[in-house]
């Protein structure tokens, strides 16, 4: 699940989501019936999010002069291919980066396969592991998403301006 092969890059993210979670949704269920949900929830998050640091780190050492939010805005077509999702930038400079999600393909896919009650789980916990990975000094904030019933994702990056 970590870093995108040629072939994953070209079927792009939204499927390669897709068939993630056509696997990991049974595995999530049967632990539910086992540990409870709670315990379940936690073990899947944590894979997730520790997969999505790995990538982070692996995108972020091909980046020849640093990662930066300069070089992650220039990365983030891969996870719009296929109009997966529709933003509005508010802010991009060398030390912000802020949009918002006004409409997720990524939700809609998980609602229409009955995921919706784990679509945040399989999803938008990669957010905040991924840019960690990427970069520890960029922070990341997000106060809402459409995937939990918000009118959009309100995705906030910014690091602190260089002396």
């Amino acid at each position: 699940m970590s870093e995108p092969s040629e072939h994953d890059v070209e079927i792009g993210f939204l499927q390669r989501r897709r068939i993630e979670a056509n696997i990991i949704a049974p595995i999530y269920r049967a632990m539910c019936v086992e540990l409870g949900e709670q315990k379940a929830a936690a073990i899947i998050r944590d894979a997730i999010a520790a997969d999505a640091c790995k990538s982070g780190a692996e995108f972020a050492a091909k980046e020849t002069h640093g990662a930066t939010i300069s070089t992650f805005v220039d990365i983030q077509s891969l996870w719009r291919k296929g109009d997966a999702l529709v933003t509005t930038t508010v802010e991009q400079n060398e030390n912000t980066f802020a949009f918002n999600v006004m409409r997720c393909k990524y939700s809609e896919m998980y609602r229409e396969m009955g995921l919706a009650d784990i679509g945040a789980l399989l999803s938008c916990v990669r957010d905040a592991e991924f840019i960690a990975g990427y970069n520890p000094e960029i922070t990341f904030t997000r106060t809402q998403t459409l995937m939990e019933g918000a009118s959009h994702c309100d995705f906030r990056y910014t690091t602190t301006p260089s002396a």
